[in-house]
């Protein structure tokens, strides 16, 4: 396969001159050198190596049909510009959307924050109302519990546990 990126020389049949530089190809067929190149590596091109080892490429540009490519436009087709201004407005018509939305979204945390306090001040005072009886509910248990104790008669005291309680 011919590498023709280690090209020393171009000669160019017809041309009086050798030319030592691709850049006169690319002047002549007025494309790019990767294109030059490509065209090169198609067409049946005889390499032929110099005494230094580099491989030399000739050139007929009588056979080389090339017509260069038109160069396009910088804005592109009619048809491409004017789907790009479709397209240009439907996203500014999109982002004006986008910030009509974001306004009414600020307005629906901020009710849904004040609905979520107000929700809340009811279940503080369940929770407090519930931990109150919780309380009063043992303390009746408790004062009950001493009136029970109260209301019984004394037990009799055996002689060993008064000795215990007074010595």
């Amino acid at each position: 396969m011919l590498s023709l990126t280690n090209v020393s020389s171009w000669t160019f049949d017809g041309d009086p001159k050798p030319s030592r530089l691709a850049a006169n190809l690319v002047e002549r067929l007025k494309c790019s050198l990767e294109a030059v190149r490509s065209l090169a590596k198609r067409l049946p091109l005889p390499p032929t190596r110099s005494n230094n080892g580099k491989t030399l490429v000739t050139v007929d540009l009588s056979e080389i049909a090339h017509p260069p490519t038109p160069a396009r436009s910088s804005d592109g087709d009619d048809a491409v510009a004017g789907e790009v201004a479709t397209l240009k407005t439907r996203i500014e018509s999109l982002q004006a959307e986008l910030a009509k939305l974001e306004v009414t979204a600020v307005g629906h945390r901020a009710d849904y924050e004040r609905e979520r306090d107000r929700a809340d001040r009811p279940v503080a005072e369940l929770l407090k109302a519930t931990a109150n009886l919780i309380m009063t509910r043992e303390m009746a248990a408790k004062l009950e519990g001493e009136i029970a104790a109260l209301r019984s008669p004394p037990q009799p005291m055996s002689w060993w546990r008064w000795l215990r309680t007074t010595g």
